[in-house]
């Protein structure tokens, strides 16, 4: 069963005066999200994906299309869609004298909370988030890295079934980070919670998504795991090898080779697979009698194909 299941949503934000200035944020993006899945949405600055985050968790009405969270309508049903999800932002802000755990208390209330099950679930979050030496500790005296693991705390109050972390890890020491995307990881692990996340460190992506979707200009461009996405872009594996002169016409109709560039006795060798490839191209070198002056095999990247799609 299906999470999140949006057909053809836009958005189109009006402003100005007189003269209106319209910007299109979301464009017809369609979405599907498996239960129990952590899916990543990417995409540069302005490309939708805080909109697109906005209209799933009923904080905005789009324009255009539909779509069915946690088998309710997202248009007529947003109040029992509310109970079940929540959401985190790396932007987070709390009103700056209340102490950590009455925050966590204070959200615990609006979602209907009180006495020993309140103070269990408060108790719970401060331990998960590593948030109980600090609980005395007002909003405004927190190290950012404190922020966001509060953050996360406050957005599992409601043990919510689907889960949005909107920059999760933003401007986090990395040490913090690495504790941070550990408990993310976690929640899926342990509860099976859903997770739908932006972020603009491919790294991050890479180690929690299951799969990545790519937006820009308010359209959904590509959607697969990092390998799928590396695959269709062909972002192989690059064999890049330093051979006499020739070498690289001696290469010519190998299976396996995506895309090949020459210059000055230097040939790099985007390939599908540098494990299956390597051999057959070594082999081919040596029966032409090129000699290999020097080797190296690289792994492509997520950030590529951020670049390669950001274009």
């Amino acid at each position: 069963m299906l999470a999140i299941d949006a057909h053809d949503l836009a958005k189109t934000f009006r402003s100005g005066w007189p003269r209106r200035r319209e910007t299109h944020a979301l464009r017809g993006v369609s979405l599907t999200v498996q239960r129990g899945a952590i899916v990543g949405v990417l995409g540069p600055n302005g490309a939708g994906k805080t909109t697109l985050l906005s209209i799933l968790t009923t904080l905005l009405v789009p324009d255009r299309g539909r779509a069915t969270i946690l088998g309710h309508d997202l248009a007529r049903e947003p109040g029992a869609i509310r109970r079940r999800l929540n959401m985190a932002s790396g932007n987070a802000s709390f009103l700056w004298s209340l102490r950590v755990e009455e925050i966590i208390a204070f959200y615990g209330r609006l979602y209907g909370l009180g006495g020993r099950a309140l103070a269990a679930r408060v108790e719970e979050l401060l331990g998960f988030a590593e948030l109980g030496p600090h609980r005395r500790v007002p909003y405004n005296e927190l190290s950012t890295g404190l922020k966001q693991r509060l953050a996360l705390a406050k957005s599992l109050v409601n043990q919510p079934e689907l889960l949005f972390l909107d920059e999760p890890t933003l401007g986090l020491d990395p040490d913090v980070a690495i504790r941070l995307r550990a408990q993310i990881a976690a929640l899926r692990r342990q509860r099976g919670t859903t997770i739908v996340l932006t972020t603009h460190y491919m790294r991050e992506a890479e180690e929690l998504c299951d799969e990545i979707a790519f937006v820009k200009n308010g359209r959904l461009l590509a959607r697969g795991s990092s390998e799928e996405l590396k695959r269709a872009i062909k972002l192989g594996d690059v064999i890049a090898l330093r051979v006499d002169a020739g070498g690289a016409a001696a290469l010519a109709g190998l299976p396996g080779i995506l895309r090949t560039t020459a210059e000055d006795g230097r040939v790099e060798l985007t390939v599908d697979s540098a494990q299956k490839r390597l051999g057959e191209v070594l082999q081919r070198l040596h029966e032409s009698g090129a000699v290999v002056r020097d080797l190296e095999v690289r792994e492509p990247q997520l950030e590529d194909v951020f670049i390669e799609l950001a274009k």
